[in-house]
C-alpha cells in the first residue's frame, strides 16, 4: 500500500464518521424525543472529539509530507489539497475547544427552539453570547492574526472574504431595493386562497422531488420545523414543512432542498467517502438549490405543469388559468421570514444578516443589542416593523448552532445561480418546452454535467467559472430579476 493509499484509507474512515455525525443532526431535527437533548449534546461532543483527533492526527501530517504529488492524477492532487486544508485547520483549533463548541451548540439548538416558541429573545441571549464567544475563539485560532470573520467564512466558502462580499452585496442592495420599490407601486397579482390538505401536499411534494431527479432509493422526505438537506453519496435526506393555507411553502421548500440533495447525489461515485465526495462550498450548494427552486421551479413553463398537478391533487382551487397561477407563485409580498421570502426580496434578508453577524464578530454589536438592531434594520429595508421575535431575530437556527459566516453564502449562491442560468439557457434554447411538460431532465442533466459531478474537484469560483464561462458577478442575477419582475408587474 502506498503512502497515498494509507492516507486515503484513514480519510475514508474519517469521512464515514462525519456522515454519522450528520445523521445525528438529522435525527435531532426530525425524530429525536425532546427530552433526549442533554444526552445528544454529550454524544455530539464525544463524536466531535473523535473526528477532531482524526483530522489532526500527526500521521496525517507525516503522510502529507511523504506523498509524491507529482505521481498523482489531478483527482489525487485535489484530494491532497483538501486533506491538507482540513489538517491545517484542525491543528489550529484546540481539541477541547472543538468538543466544547459541539456540546454547547447542540444544547443551544433546543434553547433557541424554546425561546422561539415563546417569542423571548432574552431567554436565548445568554446562550447566544456563549456560542458567539466560542466561535470567536475558534475564528481567532484559525485567523492566526488575520481577519476573524474571513477565517469563519472559509468553513462555508473557501477563498471568500468579507470585503469582497461586501462589495458584491453593496452592488446588489440598491438595485434590489429600487426594483422592489417599483414593484410595490404596481398592481399586485391575487393571493392564494383556500385550504389545502397537508397529506395531499406531502404526496405531491414527493412527486415533485422525483420530478426534479431526487433518487428516493438513496433518500427520504420528512417534515421538520426548518427544511434542510443532510448527507452525501448513497444516503442523502431532505425535510420540508406543510402549511394548510400555503402549499407553496411545502412545494418550493422541497424543490429547494432537492437542489441540495441532487448535488450530493450527482457527485462522481468514485469520490464516495473522500474529501471530493461532497459539495465544494455552501455558495455552490446554494446555487443548485436556488436554480432548482427559482429559475426552473418558478419559471412560467414549469408553473404551467405544476398548475395541472395541483388541479389533480386538490381539484378546483380557485385559480382560473396557468398564467394567473404563474403570477401568484411569483407574487411579491410583505413578510418577515427569510425562507418564505419571494425571489425579489430574499437577498435583502440575507444582506441584513451578513451585516449583523459581521458586527457581532467584530464586537461592534453586542448580543444584548441584537434584537433592537435587527428590528431597526428590518424596518429600514422592508418598510414595516417586526411584530415578534419568532418573526425576527429568532427565526433562523444558524447562530444557535454556530454557523457564523454561513448566511452570506445564500446570496452568493443566488449570484452563482444567475450566472449558471444565463449559461444554461444559452445552451438549452428549447428548455421551456420540456419544463412545461414537467420534464426537468435537460436542465438537471446540464447542472449535473457542468457542476454537480465534480464535487470538490475544483475551487468554488472555478466551478462556476468553468460552467458559465465568466468570472462570477451579480450582473446576470440582476438582469434576470429585472426582466422577470418587470414583465410580471408591467413596470
Amino acid at each position: 500500500m502506498t503512502v497515498y493509499d494509507e492516507l486515503m484509507a484513514h480519510q475514508r474512515e474519517t469521512q464515514a464518521l462525519g456522515q454519522v455525525m450528520g445523521r445525528l443532526t438529522w435525527d435531532q431535527e426530525t425524530m429525536m424525543p425532546r427530552g433526549a437533548a442533554p444526552q445528544r449534546a454529550e454524544e455530539s461532543a464525544a463524536l466531535e472529539g473523535v473526528l477532531h483527533a482524526r483530522r489532526m492526527d500527526p500521521k496525517v501530517g507525516e503522510w502529507l509530507a511523504a506523498v509524491d504529488e507529482g505521481a498523482l492524477t489531478d483527482v489525487g492532487r485535489a484530494q491532497i489539497r483538501l486533506i491538507r486544508r482540513s489538517y491545517e485547520r484542525a491543528n489550529k483549533v484546540p481539541a477541547a475547544l472543538a468538543a466544547r463548541i459541539a456540546m454547547v451548540t447542540s444544547r443551544a439548538q433546543g434553547i433557541w427552539a424554546e425561546a422561539r416558541a415563546s417569542d423571548d429573545f432574552a431567554a436565548f441571549a445568554p446562550t447566544l453570547t456563549e456560542v458567539l464567544a466560542l466561535k470567536r475563539e475558534e475564528g481567532q485560532a484559525l485567523a492566526a492574526g488575520g481577519d476573524v470573520y474571513d477565517a469563519m467564512l472559509q468553513d462555508y466558502e473557501p477563498g471568500a472574504t468579507g470585503v469582497e462580499l461586501e462589495t458584491m452585496f453593496g452592488a446588489l442592495r440598491p438595485e434590489l431595493s429600487s426594483l422592489r420599490a417599483a414593484v410595490r407601486e404596481a398592481k399586485a397579482p391575487p393571493k392564494m386562497q383556500g385550504t389545502f390538505d397537508e397529506g395531499a401536499q406531502m404526496k405531491l411534494t414527493r412527486h415533485l422531488a422525483k420530478t426534479f431527479g431526487y433518487d428516493m432509493s438513496h433518500g427520504r422526505v420528512d417534515k421538520a420545523v426548518h427544511p434542510f438537506s443532510s448527507g452525501s453519496g448513497l444516503d442523502v435526506r431532505i425535510t420540508t414543512r406543510t402549511n394548510g393555507i400555503d402549499p407553496f411553502n411545502c412545494f418550493y421548500s422541497t424543490i429547494h432542498e432537492v437542489g441540495h440533495a441532487a448535488y450530493e447525489q450527482g457527485i462522481n461515485r468514485d469520490y464516495l467517502l473522500t474529501p471530493l465526495g461532497q459539495g465544494v462550498s455552501m455558495g455552490v450548494h446554494e446555487s443548485q438549490s436556488r436554480i432548482y427552486e427559482n429559475q426552473i421551479g418558478r419559471s412560467r413553463a414549469f408553473t404551467e405543469y405544476l398548475f395541472g398537478q395541483m388541479q389533480d391533487a386538490f381539484g378546483d382551487f380557485g385559480v382560473a388559468d396557468a398564467e394567473t397561477f404563474y403570477k401568484i407563485v411569483n407574487r411579491v409580498s410583505d413578510g418577515y421570514i427569510r425562507t418564505e421570502a419571494d425571489e425579489l426580496q430574499y437577498n435583502l434578508h440575507v444582506l441584513m444578516r451578513f451585516d449583523l453577524e459581521r458586527a457581532l464578530v467584530s464586537h461592534d454589536l453586542q448580543v444584548a443589542d441584537l434584537e433592537a438592531a435587527w428590528n431597526d434594520r428590518f424596518e429600514a429595508d422592508f418598510g414595516f416593523a417586526v411584530d415578534k421575535a419568532s418573526n425576527g431575530v429568532l427565526q433562523d437556527v444558524h447562530w444557535s448552532v454556530g454557523l457564523i459566516g454561513y448566511f452570506p453564502t445564500y446570496s452568493l449562491g443566488n449570484v452563482y445561480a444567475g450566472c449558471l442560468n444565463e449559461a444554461m439557457r444559452g445552451d438549452l434554447p428549447d428548455l421551456d418546452e420540456d419544463l412545461a411538460k414537467g420534464d426537468t431532465t435537460t436542465a438537471t442533466g446540464w447542472l449535473r454535467e457542468n457542476v454537480q459531478q465534480h464535487g470538490g474537484l475544483y475551487e468554488p469560483r472555478i466551478v462556476i467559472e468553468r460552467a458559465s464561462s465568466k468570472v462570477p458577478n451579480e450582473s446576470p442575477l440582476l438582469a434576470y430579476l429585472k426582466e422577470k419582475f418587470s414583465d410580471l408587474y408591467a413596470i
